[in-house]
């Protein structure tokens, strides 16, 4: 489907400076509209090394890395996330990442939530998606709800 056929102007971001390139048949993040809306990151490093058998706290702060490479390519950054998906392989995990997510976040609290799955594609420890707002639509922080 063609994104004048659904109304709206659609660009795929697929080569991201500081990410692999997806694995399937997807973008890293489509901007459409204003905003945002990030792929599920593993922790991949940009040269495609898949972190399997790193601590979960190195897979988790890629995996952060990742969203923030995607949030710069596009334009964006942390202040305009407006919601996180956080996908745990065990959910024991989450107070850790909870700590690790607060240091890279810092104040900002975007909507959240974490949701315990089990396994991960290669055995991986942690997925994160995100939508945002660009920043030629204002920081998410400036917005209110009526």
């Amino acid at each position: 489907m063609k994104a004048a056929t659904i109304g709206m102007v659609a660009r795929p971001l697929m080569d991201i400076p500081g990410a692999a390139r997806p694995g399937g048949h997807y973008s890293h993040a489509v901007a459409a509209n204003g905003m945002l809306y990030i792929s599920g990151q593993l922790p991949i490093t940009a040269s495609g090394e898949k972190l399997t058998g790193a601590s979960f706290e190195q897979q988790a702060r890629q995996t952060l890395q990742n969203i923030s490479a995607v949030l710069e390519a596009a334009g964006a950054d942390k202040s305009g996330l407006v919601q996180v998906r956080v996908y745990l392989a065990d959910v024991d995990h989450w107070p850790r990442f909870n700590d690790l997510y607060a240091q890279w976040i810092g104040d900002w609290k975007p909507a959240r939530a974490v949701v315990p799955v089990g396994a991960l594609h290669y055995g991986l420890q942690v997925e994160v998606e995100a939508v945002a707002l660009l920043r030629d639509a204002g920081p998410a922080r400036d917005r209110t709800v009526p």
